[in-house]
């Protein structure tokens, strides 16, 4: 059975939305707010996301971002915001897909199967939470725990682990690293990231002088290795 997770603080649509998707066969989740649905996507494991950009919380696409930290699972937006722009920002967020409401329920339904067909459904399961002997990153949550207690990261540090976390043992480039976390136009600030894999070493290495799980690879990048 395909596990649907809908999110959307409108509850007469998201009562709609279950009643339609359960009498098709859907086995469905809901959330009304961002955290919920990141919670409900790690715990539930859905086949596809139906995700509702105006969040009493968050704004959708901080989900969506939240969920392509650990899983490639379909999104398809369902919104108000008709302008292009939003529909661009999503897209390139990773959404799927982006149905502007009002819409037709045959119409999200043909999306939805399409979304479900185009998964790749042999790909191993995704899991939003990698372990390590001292401590385990929640992707989904953006959290990361050491012996049971939360260990506080700045958003640099935590962009920076992520990162490197999503590409568990690849080798992730200088320039990459840079441009995804603090964008183009710091490509050659290599001194950046020996501050900030420092900052880091000193939080969740057991040992930060002799690391185990945030590797440096001298001239090319740094490797997450569990």
């Amino acid at each position: 059975m395909t596990r649907v997770l809908v999110v959307d603080d409108e509850p007469q649509l998201l009562r709609a939305l279950r009643i339609n998707l359960t009498a098709r066969g859907y086995q469905v989740l809901t959330a009304v707010d961002g955290r919920a649905a990141l919670r409900a996507a790690g715990d539930g494991k859905p086949d596809a996301v139906v995700l509702d950009l105006g969040l009493p919380d968050m704004d959708g696409g901080e989900v969506i971002a939240g969920l392509r930290g650990w899983t490639t699972v379909p999104i398809i937006v369902l919104s108000a915001r008709t302008d292009s722009a939003d529909k661009v920002q999503a897209l390139d967020a990773g959404a799927d897909d982006y149905v502007t409401k009002p819409f037709g329920m045959d119409e999200l339904l043909a999306r939805l199967r399409a979304a479900v067909r185009r998964s790749n459904t042999s790909a191993p399961e995704d899991q939003p939470i990698v372990e390590t002997e001292t401590f385990s990153v929640d992707l989904a949550a953006k959290k990361v725990l050491r012996e049971g207690a939360e260990v506080h990261l700045t958003p640099t540090e935590w962009g920076m682990l992520e990162v490197l976390v999503r590409n568990k043992g690849r080798l992730v480039g200088q320039k990459q690293l840079l441009k995804e976390v603090w964008g183009p136009t710091y490509a050659n600030e290599t001194h950046y990231l020996r501050v900030y894999l420092a900052q880091l070493r000193r939080k969740l290495e057991a040992d930060p002088s002799s690391p185990r799980h945030l590797i440096t690879e001298a001239g090319m990048g740094y490797r997450f290795e569990v």
